[in-house]
């Protein structure tokens, strides 16, 4: 709880969010490569990967519940990025209508 650095481990790439199931000891990133890093915790100074379970390229947005323990990412289709412009200089994709997708995942 001091906020000291105790490890670094590698996961994937354009991670969003994170979250720790305590009743699993389990620590996940969602990331925008399509992965989801899995983490556990083997000691209160003692962490490894366990997986970097595929998800879907954008799943990025992340909610745990610690109850059932299932992890809940939202992701959805997306079309060509469009040109840069000189008030977007990094436009992002469009969401193609109609493909919004919901993912369950349990440990």
């Amino acid at each position: 709880t001091a906020g000291k650095l105790i490890t670094t481990l590698p996961i994937g790439g354009g991670v969003d969010a994170a979250a720790f199931d305590p009743g699993t000891g389990l620590a996940f990133a969602s990331n925008g490569d399509g992965t989801l890093t899995v983490v556990r915790e083997d000691g209160p100074d003692a962490f490894h990967v366990v997986a970097n379970v595929p998800t879907r390229q954008g799943a990025r947005t992340m909610a745990l519940d610690e109850r059932s323990h299932r992890v809940y990412l939202v992701t959805a289709e997306f079309g060509p990025t469009p040109a840069a412009a000189a008030g977007q200089p990094r436009p992002r994709p469009p969401i193609v209508p109609g493909t919004f997708a919901l993912m369950v995942l349990e440990p």
